[in-house]
């Protein structure tokens, strides 16, 4: 039987993987039934859920999973920014061997996410490498913390459409454990936080498109591409 702890942990992962929606309704009875539970333990681990702001509760509605707002957001990046850094910081003098052959592995995981997985599966696997880094480095406390603001942030992004590619992140990735393999800490930490920096300027820069109401309108009714034959014409 799912304890309070499990519960909690696979609704995070859901969210983490976009399989959970900002704004989606998280039913107890369903939870309850889903994993064998009573509504009791599944009312607990939504409780838990909601200190650790992914969850909110509302006046005789339910549970929902949260619609954080941009300024959560930023606070979410700089909070990754302060324990990425501090943690690749601290990482003089430490054998790096193992670490860097799982970190090797995973991104071989994330170049096959990016190329044949669906958009929820290539989130999950990218945020994973900053979750698996702390891991490695033996940091248990900083990793349980990076998968609540890795899930946070990617919450974040679903919501607000990021433009930030997971090519571009995987890419980042590579070159962070490159800085590591060839011991070069001080360059890991400012690849490490550009990193977080683009995907956050990336998310600044779709709410800004957003909110532009001549951006929308051009999406909407920007017309389609000209074929060859139009193309010839219009020069």
């Amino acid at each position: 039987m799912a304890s309070q702890s499990d519960i909690a942990q696979r609704v995070v992962e859901a969210i983490l993987a976009q399989k959970l929606k900002p704004g989606e309704r998280l039913g107890e009875q369903e939870l309850a039934d889903l994993f064998g539970v009573s509504r009791t333990l599944v009312r607990e681990a939504l409780m838990q859920l909601q200190a650790r702001g992914f969850v909110e509760v509302r006046s005789r509605k339910g549970w929902y999973v949260v619609e954080p707002s941009i300024d959560e957001a930023r606070d979410a990046f700089a909070a990754r920014r302060a324990v990425e850094g501090g943690m690749l910081r601290q990482c003089e003098g430490r054998p790096l061997q193992a670490v860097l052959k799982r970190l090797k592995a995973h991104i071989r995981d994330e170049r096959q996410a990016v190329d044949g997985a669906d958009a929820a599966t290539r989130a999950f696997v990218l945020a994973d490498f900053h979750v698996c880094l702390a891991e490695c480095l033996g940091h248990r406390m900083l990793a349980d913390m990076l998968r609540d603001l890795t899930a946070r942030t990617t919450l974040v992004a679903t919501l607000y459409q990021s433009t930030h590619d997971a090519r571009e992140s995987c890419a980042d990735h590579a070159r962070i454990v490159a800085a590591l393999e060839a011991g070069d800490l001080t360059r890991a930490e400012a690849l490490m936080l550009q990193h977080i920096g683009s995907v956050e300027s990336a998310l600044g820069q779709s709410l800004a498109a957003r909110d532009d109401p001549r951006e929308r309108l051009r999406a909407t009714l920007a017309p389609l591409a000209p074929t060859p034959k139009d193309a010839s014409i219009s020069r």
